[in-house]
């Protein structure tokens, strides 16, 4: 079974990647023991993608290195 965290009242910040000049920005919210709720910095009303944070934390180390 898998259970959608209630994200109406999520603490969003953007990732440390984004420059600020309004281009394509992903926005992360903390505050969810084991999970990762994602979303587009330009569409804060859309939908939220959950990562677990075992496998949020795989991706970030495979951006970091470069991994195909």
């Amino acid at each position: 079974m898998t259970i959608t965290p209630d994200l109406s009242a999520a603490a969003w910040r953007k990732a440390s990647y984004s420059n600020g000049d309004g281009g394509n920005c992903v926005e992360v919210a903390d505050g969810f023991p084991g999970l990762v709720p994602v979303r587009d910095s330009k569409a804060p009303d859309g939908p939220a993608l959950v990562f677990t944070a075992v496998r949020w934390a795989s991706f970030v180390g495979a951006f970091r290195s470069g991994a195909p």
